[in-house]
């Protein structure tokens, strides 16, 4: 472009010089960032695998980011409501989120969703992967998977389960075992995990697909059975636990990721300063023992990589929902 002219010249000037007063800005308040203690916003009441995630991560996360961090649990609609309380959020760094594989999930399953995940949200980065665990309440007779099956199919609708809501990977995990296994089962959403493995203690739903760390003492204390863990191989936490799929269901398997993010808008300094201190975080050996201990992969990325993440498995998601006419009950 010419800008040969004088006038062009200065106002070029200008627009360079204001760049430069911005970018200079911004490095500057990343740099004096954080000043306060940061939200994390978990959208489950507590006792699911995002609160226990949350919780596992915070303390050295915000000694790597030089700062500190306090859980809000925001449950209800699978999610949405806490998801949608970051994106409406000031984008300064202050009030971010965690969450499933949901946020891949919910836009198919809810017909109007309050926020755009893509444009709405800007991914920090992941944080875990994990698996479930199948537990029964005592009282019903199945000791295994296929007696399990059998029991369903002779009483098709009779029995239900609880999740941690619609869209939850409670639900979507329950959702993909009636699928292959060819049995209807009665969806109970509740706001979150924990309640939802209250009722199934007592009976008030047949099962549920918990998150192992938070099974695992009820059913070393016998109050719930385990059939299965959901993900390709067992689980160090229930070693004697065999998977659903060799339990009598092959071609079942479903694990859930975790995912931290920040309102659209968010300075990308600040973006970057939030990612790499819980990288930091989640290769410190002492967090990664202790993350194991809960049935956690950490899985550290950049925040370019959790977003392709989520742009690839959005469209998966809604291929499987519209085929098996899953919906936010």
């Amino acid at each position: 472009m010419n800008t040969s002219h004088p006038w062009r010249a200065r106002t070029w000037r200008a627009v360079a010089t204001a760049a430069l007063t911005l970018s200079a800005a911004a490095g500057a308040w990343a740099q004096a960032y954080p000043a306060k203690a940061i939200k994390l916003v978990v959208p489950y009441a507590p006792g699911g695998s995002a609160d226990i995630a949350a919780r596992l991560i915070t303390d050295e996360w915000g000694k790597a980011l030089g700062g500190s961090l306090f859980i809000e649990n925001k449950g209800g609609a699978g999610g949405n409501i806490g998801v949608d309380m970051v994106a409406k959020s000031a984008p300064d760094g202050y009030t971010i989120g965690l969450q499933t594989v949901s946020l891949a999930i919910n836009p198919s399953l809810t017909a109007k969703m309050p926020y755009d995940t893509l444009k709405d949200l800007a991914p920090i980065g992941m944080v875990a992967s994990s698996q479930h665990v199948l537990v029964v309440n005592n009282v019903l007779p199945a000791k295994n998977v296929k007696e399990l099956v059998a029991l369903l199919k002779a009483k098709p609708g009779q029995y239900s389960y609880g999740s941690a809501g619609a869209g939850s990977t409670f639900h979507m995990s329950a959702e993909l075992f009636k699928a292959v296994a060819g049995t209807p089962i009665v969806h109970i959403p509740y706001r979150g995990g924990g309640p939802a493995m209250i009722d199934t203690m007592s009976g008030q739903v047949a099962m549920s697909f918990s998150v192992l760390s938070a099974a695992q003492p009820h059913v070393q204390a016998g109050k719930l059975r385990a059939l299965g863990v959901t993900g390709t191989k067992r689980s160090p936490l229930m070693p004697d636990v065999p998977t659903i799929a060799e339990a009598g269901l092959p071609g079942y398997t479903f694990e859930t990721w975790f995912i931290v993010f920040a309102p659209a808008g968010t300075p990308k300094p600040v973006i970057d300063k939030l990612n790499t201190s819980l990288n930091q975080a989640l290769n410190t050996p002492a967090l990664r023992e202790r993350m194991a201990r809960d049935g956690f992969d950490p899985t550290p990325s950049t925040p370019e990589q959790a977003r392709a993440r989520l742009e690839q498995e959005m469209p998966q998601w809604a291929k499987l929902i519209k085929e098996r006419g899953i919906t936010a009950e």
